[in-house]
């Protein structure tokens, strides 16, 4: 079991930068693969970028490659997702989510346990 819990998320300009966190409560943390989804109004939750266990590893939807940056500190049981170059369709509630053996990459399906979300707004 783990818990997810996300911040960092706000009100930003376009072409501005955040940065979001996810801290992971629970043992074992870094036996866990981590993942970044976001949900706009009235759409369905959206992969956005996802990282192996041992760091490694990274995966990021073609909208953010080359503008957003995952990664993870096992020894503070944190994943980051540094996110430059915002643009107004980046708004949406972010999810930071995690599974023990990352199969669907993409697919909110994939991941066992989700954290509640933080708002990111880009203004243009």
């Amino acid at each position: 079991q783990v818990q997810l819990v996300e911040s960092g998320g706000g009100l930003v300009q376009a072409g501005g930068s955040l940065r979001l966190s996810c801290a992971a409560s629970g043992r074992a943390f870094s036996s866990y693969d981590m993942g970044w989804f976001r949900q706009a109004p009235g759409r369905e939750r959206a992969f956005v970028a996802a990282i192996r266990w041992s760091g490694g590893t990274t995966y990021y939807a073609d909208s953010v490659k080359g503008r957003f940056t995952i990664s993870r500190d096992n020894a503070k049981n944190t994943v980051y997702l540094q996110m430059n170059s915002l643009k107004p369709e980046d708004t949406g509630v972010y999810y930071c989510a995690a599974v023990n053996s990352l199969l669907l990459v993409s697919s909110p399906a994939g991941y066992k346990y989700w954290g509640q979300g933080t708002q990111v707004t880009v203004s243009s």
